[in-house]
């Protein structure tokens, strides 16, 4: 049997039996990985309040040589998120996130570049000094780069002509082809959305710029608009389903069905 601790942030919880939890958990040193958390739910000691989707923890895990999950053993808080807690749009989006990152990643695999991309966005959500949509604009972008999914938005998909040589204003974007498609092959393309050059240009900056300049760009309201349409349709295609927690985001919105 050994020990293992490591920050971590729960990404998925789930009830096994009367008493149990099944957590999964976005480690920063072995990635993604699911444990049991025995008594869980009857015990108001070992981890009273702490086992809440999206927490930001300190986890100690017992894995044994034997077949069966991790067992975890000990959970304390690194930071408590209150004011996510606290704000229903902010849960939402700090949910949406979580589901991502347990969708796209596997077991097991180091994904550190990942863990630093939730953990700085849940905690600028909780600070409230950045759009809430912003972050998701940024962690969507980044999350589908760092899962070899990211949009092309560099050149046509079809033909190949660089953005530069693109002269339209308002540019088809085809899902299934991953990207952007110029006016002469857009007949040839089933996409059904736009985005404007103005708006390209800000989600490939916010896909590349260093995290701790994120709070610096300023999106419109046209390109917000464009740039959450376009990626809330994006990432449920490519995943094959609508997250749970993006219908509830656009419940929340009011968005037509």
């Amino acid at each position: 049997m050994s020990l293992f601790s490591s920050p971590a942030i729960l990404i998925r919880r789930l009830d096994y039996g009367d008493f149990d939890l099944i957590i999964t958990f976005l480690t920063y040193r072995h990635g993604k990985m699911t444990a049991i958390a025995k008594s869980a739910k009857r015990s108001t000691k070992r981890f009273s309040g702490v086992l809440e989707l999206f927490s930001l923890l300190d986890i100690v895990v017992s894995r044994s040589s034997r077949k069966g999950l991790p067992v975890l053993t000990e959970a304390s808080f690194s930071s408590p998120l209150n004011h996510i807690r606290g704000n229903i749009t902010k849960t939402a989006f700090a949910s949406y996130w979580s589901e991502l990152v347990n969708d796209t990643l596997e077991e097991g695999k180091q994904q550190v570049a990942v863990f630093q991309l939730l953990d700085y966005a849940l905690k600028a959500l909780d600070a409230g000094e950045i759009p809430d949509e912003v972050l998701s604009i940024l962690f969507q972008m980044r999350l589908l780069t760092l899962s070899g999914l990211c949009p092309n938005l560099n050149y046509c998909c079809t033909c190949h002509s660089d953005m530069a040589d693109i002269s339209q204003y308002k540019i088809n974007v085809d899902l299934a082809k991953g990207g952007v498609v110029c006016e002469h092959c857009t007949p040839y393309s089933s996409g059904q959305r736009c985005l404007s050059k103005g708006t390209i240009k800000q989600l490939q900056w916010l896909n590349t710029c260093e995290l701790s300049k994120a709070g610096r760009i300023r999106f419109s309201p046209t390109a917000m608009r464009e740039s959450l349409a376009f990626l809330e349709a994006f990432v449920p295609y490519h995943l094959g389903r609508e997250p749970k927690s993006l219908k509830f985001i656009r419940r929340l919105r009011g968005d037509r069905p």
